[in-house]
């Protein structure tokens, strides 16, 4: 059993540049796409310089807008020491100092 098969020949690329910039597009490292809000980065931050780890009280605040019960907010916390490990330390460091001056 023969089965014919095209053999395509080269195509002429006529516009060179359009395909260097493409392969040069696609052999960049891939961007870390997962990123959190601002408005979330600045409600972590706002409940734990006010109320430190009493999740109880973070669920009573009045910026707490959407209403999140304490394990709520202590996961986005959380995934917000996940996804900024270094700044996290950063921040909880400033914490101590101010803590200390006062």
């Amino acid at each position: 059993m023969d089965v014919d098969v095209e053999v395509r020949p080269q195509e002429l690329v006529r516009k060179p540049y359009v395909l260097s910039d493409l392969e040069a597009e696609a052999s960049l490292p891939e961007k870390k796409g997962n990123t959190l809000s601002r408005d979330l980065i600045d409600y972590v931050r706002y409940m734990v310089e006010n109320h430190g780890e009493d999740y109880k009280a973070m669920a009573r605040d009045e910026k707490n807008y959407y209403q999140d019960t304490p394990k709520q907010i202590r996961n986005k916390i959380n995934v917000y020491k996940r996804f900024y490990p270094a700044e996290w330390q950063a921040f909880v460091l400033s914490l101590k100092n101010t803590m200390e001056v006062e």
